[in-house]
């Protein structure tokens, strides 16, 4: 585990430089999980409120998380390595650096852990191998809303930070039917979720508990009745777009055996 020596604002903007970097490069890199969603929003500064608030705001920035096309493997390393000098992790580069490449700062002691194509957890997010064809070119300089929902949702055993940032995306975006910048965009999630069972069974539990906790945050006056309302009302947008969605033989054929048989990947973490 890393440990940032930077203020938040100061890692904030030195990862957005570090993606602006790439992209004068011509190298797609997008940020991930609740540093995307702190990043993405225009009221940044009431996400770090709001997670403070409702008790979840020790050092949340430890670590770098990021993504990028497999194709430009080659690239990436020579960006980390020599022109933003990061140390790289060669023992976990050399074993696994056809999935995944880790580097530290060696002044401001974060790590990077950069995943290519596919994030690989409780469930699989593919992302695409190539700039043009996949999915991290839509938004920047993270992954879209819709995939950072997913990224959350796909966690089998989903913690109480997660479950905050969950309820942070939700209060500071809307869900609607079509894609943009500032929108969750409900009907790719939910075309997603059609195609794979186990997915949308740990998704859809973990919505249900975000809406759980929004209730307590709120009884214990830790956010309006308006932010409930707003937070309940995205959430239940959402869940109902899921289930109008029709289901593929694929999904259906899974749903048949239901949890009789294990539903999702234990995930295991590489120790640097």
């Amino acid at each position: 585990m890393g440990s940032v020596r930077l203020t938040e604002e100061e890692f904030v903007n030195e990862v957005i430089d570090i993606v602006k970097k790439a992209k004068d490069s011509n190298i797609v890199i997008r940020i991930l999980g609740g540093l995307a969603i702190y990043v993405h929003s225009e009221t940044a500064k009431q996400i770090y409120g709001e997670r403070e608030r409702l008790g979840a705001g020790e050092n949340i920035f430890r670590d770098l998380d990021l993504i990028a096309y497999s194709k430009q493997r080659k690239q990436i390393m020579g960006f980390f390595e020599k022109t933003l000098g990061f140390e790289p992790d060669r023992m976990i580069n050399i074993l696994f650096g056809d999935r995944r490449l880790v580097y530290h700062h060696p002044e401001h002691g974060y790590y990077v852990d950069l995943f290519f194509d596919k994030l690989e957890f409780s469930h699989d997010m593919n992302f695409g191998t190539e700039p043009g064809n996949g999915r991290l070119e839509p938004d920047y300089p993270t992954i879209s809303l819709a995939d950072l929902v997913l990224e959350k949702t796909q966690i089998h055993q989903i913690n109480f930070k997660d479950v905050v940032d969950l309820a942070c995306l939700f209060l500071c975006h809307d869900v609607n039917s079509s894609s943009g910048n500032d929108v969750i965009d409900g009907n790719y999630i939910a075309t997603v979720l059609a195609d794979d069972w186990g997915f949308w069974y740990d998704a859809v539990n973990n919505l249900s508990i975000v809406k759980r906790y929004a209730g307590d945050f709120h009884s214990a006056g830790k956010i309006s009745l308006d932010q409930h309302d707003t937070i309940i009302g995205r959430i239940d947008k959402l869940l109902k777009m899921i289930e109008e969605k029709p289901k593929t033989s694929k999904w259906t054929k899974r749903a048949r055996k239901g949890t009789k048989k294990k539903w999702w990947r234990e995930v295991e973490e590489i120790t640097r």
